[in-house]
């Protein structure tokens, strides 16, 4: 009786993991798709030269695009529930590779920033630019293939300021929807944000 029990569950686990598999190749977009709605996030005139990340057939991040300008592009992570792109300047990139390695490991927010990043930057271990640099994030409910635009998509401007505080920006380090703000205010990750209102 319990080896016919066996006999009946293993067939069946094994077909709800290939149907799981199978939704889950289902979901993720084409790379056109992903190097198209990725785009969006970057201002007009700098979309062309922008290299895109984004993830391939196995599911792990792949550079989609070669760049011509200093710019960088990363695809919606279709594993997670949000949808959001964002653009950023290359410089930027090991700050932001370097929080994707520690996200891997299920180490998120404050910790990835206070026992890792920031305290890499202060070290010497890991480069972060000096003068500001910009980063979009647009965030939606989805992309639309076939109107080529993010349903209900919304951009946030961010602005890295290493180690900029209040006082030397001249700038409130409280949340103000609508209006720019100083978050992580003194820390190497510092950054100015300018979300829209209710966002």
């Amino acid at each position: 009786m319990i080896l016919e029990d066996h006999k009946t569950k293993i067939p069946v686990l094994l077909s709800l993991l290939l149907l799981s598999i199978s939704a889950a190749a289902q979901t993720m977009p084409s790379v056109e798709d992903q190097i198209a709605s990725t785009i969006l996030a970057a201002p007009e005139e700098l979309r062309t030269g922008a290299a895109v990340l984004g993830y391939g057939a196995d599911d792990k991040m792949t550079e989609l695009r070669k760049g011509a300008n200093e710019l960088i592009c990363l695809a919606d992570d279709p594993k997670d529930n949000r949808y959001s792109v964002s653009y950023y300047h290359k410089d930027l990139e090991p700050y932001m590779a370097r929080g994707r390695e520690i996200d891997a490991q299920g180490i998120k927010g404050n910790e990835c920033n206070e026992k890792y990043r920031w305290k890499e930057v202060k070290e010497g271990k890991l480069s972060m630019p000096k003068e500001p640099r910009m980063l979009y994030v647009l965030s939606g409910k989805g992309y639309d293939a076939a109107s080529g635009k993010v349903v209900e998509g919304s951009l946030r401007w961010v602005i890295y300021v290493p180690f900029a505080t209040a006082q030397s920006l001249g700038l409130s380090a409280k949340l103000k929807r609508g209006e720019p703000w100083l978050m992580d205010a003194g820390t190497p990750g510092a950054h100015i944000m300018i979300s829209p209102p209710g966002k």
